[in-house]
């Protein structure tokens, strides 16, 4: 409960800089080199790697029940969502079945827009772009923008040799 407590009380304050904020979280175990961690976030999990200049903006949300891996020279928008945990399909009778946590990685140099939500196995590869409120359910190949509900591919993005 304290843990619970030090990282999404203490170290989610406006009151602190960012630098400060960042070492509070490395205590808890979040492993992350970035400072670029604003106020507000809630890791439900220690279980995150966040990459080398990335960028998490206000009040994101990191669920704790698998692993969630950010690469390096990202830039989450405010309020992304992300979601590990998920249900096996159960009978009439309880549909929301035993619980059946699946990791997200998100590659490098990606950029996921304002309130995004990336659920459950996904895995959004390198120099991806996700648009805005996109809810993002199955895996994005490299190199592209996904928007929409459910997200889908709606543009190549161009690679720089």
């Amino acid at each position: 409960m304290w843990r619970g407590f030090f990282i999404n009380w203490l170290a989610s304050s406006p009151l602190l800089v960012n630098p400060v904020r960042a070492s509070l979280m490395r205590l808890y175990g979040i492993r992350t080199t970035t400072n670029g961690i604003r106020p507000g976030c809630y890791f439900a999990g220690r279980d995150v790697v966040i990459g080398a200049d990335t960028f998490i903006n206000y009040r994101c949300f990191f669920d704790g029940s698998a692993p969630i891996r950010i690469g390096e020279k990202c830039g989450i928008g405010m309020e992304v969502l992300f979601c590990t945990s998920t249900h096996i399909m159960g009978s009439a009778t309880e549909r929301a079945g035993h619980v059946n946590p699946q990791p997200i990685t998100v590659g490098n140099g990606c950029w996921i827009g304002a309130r995004s939500v990336i659920l459950p196995g996904v895995t959004i590869g390198d120099g991806c772009i996700i648009g805005a409120g996109a809810v993002v359910n199955k895996d994005c190949a490299p190199n592209g923008m996904y928007a929409g509900v459910p997200a889908r591919r709606v543009k190549e993005l161009p690679v720089e040799g």
